[in-house]
């Protein structure tokens, strides 16, 4: 299973994890970058099985990215174990 880390140290704002989204997975310039493109890229348009690690996801930030963390709650669950996620709180 391969393993993309996002570090929200490194990631202010939305644009910012869209645009490391696109790099990491290798997406098109027509990606959305908004959350109904995310879903759908992710539940059928990123090689599977995948696991996607946020990390350094303070408090603070979990609460400004909260949208990305249920998205990626909700499609674990509808993936049925061919995505895996995961999140490290800051060392």
């Amino acid at each position: 299973m391969t393993r993309v880390s996002f570090d929200f140290s490194e990631i202010p704002d939305f644009p910012a994890f869209y645009r490391q989204f696109a790099q990491k997975f290798a997406l098109p310039d027509g990606f959305g970058e908004n959350l109904d493109a995310l879903w759908d890229v992710v539940t059928g348009g990123i090689g599977l099985p995948v696991e996607v690690e946020f990390v350094n996801l303070s408090a603070h930030k979990k609460r400004r990215f909260g949208a990305l963390v249920l998205l990626f709650e909700e499609a674990e669950e509808e993936l049925e174990g061919d995505l895996r996620f995961n999140i490290r709180p800051r060392a």
